[in-house]
């Protein structure tokens, strides 16, 4: 901000806030704070962190995400174009050899990314890994099912996705235990911390094991999303191995923490709420897609993102300056008074259920048929093999920041003991390895196929 600029620090600060989303109160005030924001301040400014705008309203976060001719997620890696910081507020270090994913580029790059993604990720790709989530969802809860206590986070939650996400780059599906826990550290763990260090060096593993992977993808092809990235051209270029990183590094991210958070949270507040989850348990067949899109909505696992304005505009009726920065709570949206009633209560007859949880505009998350799919089969199994479970809200940890992913980093809980219906995760995990290579699950599909054959 400079003399030279049209508006004063007065005018730039009309709408005044304190905004420490990465404060260790923000969970428990969230509510609060939204309802403020949404009374007197849809868009507003703070100076917490860097300085930059905060839209919390349905109408302003829906008007500013489809502005992609004004409002940018690009990130300028080297400094050497606009130094515009991509999608985190306050702005990562990511080190030497940072090259952002196609999250933090746009149109026609982000294009190319997203045409070449898609058939790996769509509905009818999406359906034929069903028996294999399925064998591993189960295999988890037969680990656990006749001792009658599970943590919903460590043995369950956390292992299905990443197992799953691991299957759809065409890595070893073993592979899962190297990203599991910095994938949810980083978004656990709040700027600032003494245990930043530690989490910084298991997030360097993660990456540098992702790095050696893709000359063996090279070499060796195979089905996935990671072969997909080696063979494709981005504006007629082909990627380089760095690139090809950091795209899979955005995919073990979004694939691993928000499902495992959605996951998490419903079921503890199953556990608070025992009358909603005998109804869900009876109607299952017909209110758990209601359910699904209500528990989004309510949760939102992935709380919001930064932009960059990339031209000086007017957007409902606020002006704002080229390389001012933005956050945008797709949370705060889905709590907007106006277009959800009652938006602090979970309803599962919500009808127009448009929630902004997967995001909205051209960056919308391309992984969201895979979360509602790997969700779906878990609480279906939970409440259908283990229904009295009892979570103790005493012994939950949240994450200590929900800036970004409003996670648990466990949820110990009991229930009457079980049968087992078959083999336990460690041999289950080697089973649906042959069954991924045998049947190429990891391929593109862009018409309806047939589901996998989990085999006898």
């Amino acid at each position: 901000m400079t003399a030279d600029d049209v508006r004063n620090v007065e005018d730039l600060k009309k709408c005044p806030i304190d905004y420490e989303r990465h404060g260790p109160n923000f969970r428990n005030e969230f509510a609060e704070k939204t309802h403020e924001l949404h009374a007197k301040c849809p868009i507003a400014w703070t100076d917490s962190y860097e300085d930059h705008w905060v839209a919390s309203g349905m109408d302003e976060v829906f008007a500013l995400a489809r502005r992609s001719d004004a409002v940018t997620n690009f990130r300028d890696a080297d400094g050497s174009k606009n130094g515009y910081k991509g999608i985190s507020i306050p702005a990562y270090d990511y080190g030497p050899y940072d090259t952002p994913s196609f999250l933090e580029l746009d149109p026609p790059e982000q294009t190319d990314f997203r045409k070449t993604l898609n058939p790996y990720l769509s509905p009818a790709a999406v359906v034929r890994w069903i028996p294999v989530i399925d064998e591993l969802v189960h295999a988890c809860i037969d680990d656990k099912i006749e001792s009658g206590s599970i943590d919903f986070v460590h043995d369950l939650a956390n292992v299905v996705p990443a197992v799953v996400t691991m299957g759809m780059l065409g890595l070893p599906l073993t592979d899962w235990e190297i990203h599991n826990e910095p994938a949810h550290a980083l978004m656990y763990t709040p700027p600032g911390s003494p245990d930043h260090e530690r989490v910084t060096k298991m997030a360097m593993d993660s990456r540098a094991a992702l790095t050696a992977a893709v000359p063996e993808v090279r070499a060796n092809p195979r089905p996935g999303l990671m072969n997909a990235l080696v063979k494709t051209t981005v504006v007629g270029k082909l990627l380089t191995d760095q690139e090809v990183t950091g795209t899979a590094m955005l995919l073990v991210g979004g694939g691993f923490d928000t499902t495992t958070a959605l996951t998490g949270q419903s079921i503890l507040w199953l556990s608070q709420h025992p009358a909603e989850r005998t109804r869900l348990i009876k109607e299952i067949d017909t209110l758990l897609d209601a359910a699904t899109e209500e528990f989004l909505r309510y949760f939102t696992p992935a709380q919001g993102d930064a932009r960059t304005f990339s031209q000086d505009v007017e957007i409902n009726g606020v002006e704002f300056k080229e390389g001012e920065r933005l956050w945008i709570s797709w949370a705060m949206a889905n709590r907007s008074p106006d277009v959800f009633p009652n938006p602090d209560e979970v309803d599962f007859d919500r009808g127009a259920n448009r929630h902004a949880a997967f995001g909205l505009g051209i960056h919308r998350c391309i992984g969201s048929n895979v979360a509602r799919v790997l969700f779906k089969r878990m609480i279906a199994a939970v409440l259908e093999r283990m229904p009295d479970f009892t979570v103790d809200p005493d012994k939950v940890v949240h994450y200590e920041s929900v800036g970004q992913i409003n996670g648990l980093v466990n949820m110990p809980a009991t229930f009457t003991p079980g049968k087992r219906l078959g083999p336990g995760f460690a041999e289950a995990i080697d089973r649906v390895q042959k069954i991924v290579i045998e049947q190429n699950l990891a391929e593109p599909v862009v018409s309806r196929r047939d589901a996998a054959k989990a085999g006898d």
